[in-house]
């Protein structure tokens, strides 16, 4: 395993830089397609509205591995990551059109662990709106 950061590179309270992830309605096929799930809330808009929700919306499990990235981005070894952890507070909806919508994800160093493991707690937010709740990655670095 060969990580981009080192673990006596990183102190408590290290930020990761954020990045803005684009969500498409492309995209959600694609995720649908490799995961084998279907659920027409995440591709028919008329059904989404007809069961209360405002629109499409991504799948969690997509959601969080978009989340994750940041990560293994970070890390430059997604074999890093040892744990991987959230809770899912809020829907992303996915409007038709080319532009989806964005989902800023930033990061910071928890803590520092034994074994050369770091907890990094992460934050994904659209707009305004908390996606991700609890949201923690534990990796282990060189």
């Amino acid at each position: 395993m060969t990580t981009n950061v080192r673990y006596d590179e990183v102190d408590v309270g290290m930020e990761i830089a954020p990045h803005d992830y684009q969500i498409t309605r492309a995209k959600l096929v694609q995720y649908a397609g490799a995961s084998g799930d279907f659920n027409v809330i995440h591709w028919n808009e008329r059904i989404a509205r007809a069961v209360g929700l405002p629109n499409v919306i991504a799948h969690g499990m997509f959601t969080m591995a978009e989340a994750g990235r940041l990560v293994t981005d970070w890390v430059g070894d997604p074999g890093a990551v040892v744990e991987y952890g959230v809770r899912f507070s809020a829907t992303v909806a996915v409007p038709d059109d080319d532009v989806g919508t964005s989902l800023t994800v930033r990061g910071q160093v928890a803590e520092k662990l034994a074994d050369n493991l770091v907890a990094v707690d992460l934050d994904a937010r659209v707009a305004d709106s908390k996606v991700l709740a609890k949201a923690r990655a534990v990796v282990r670095l060189d």
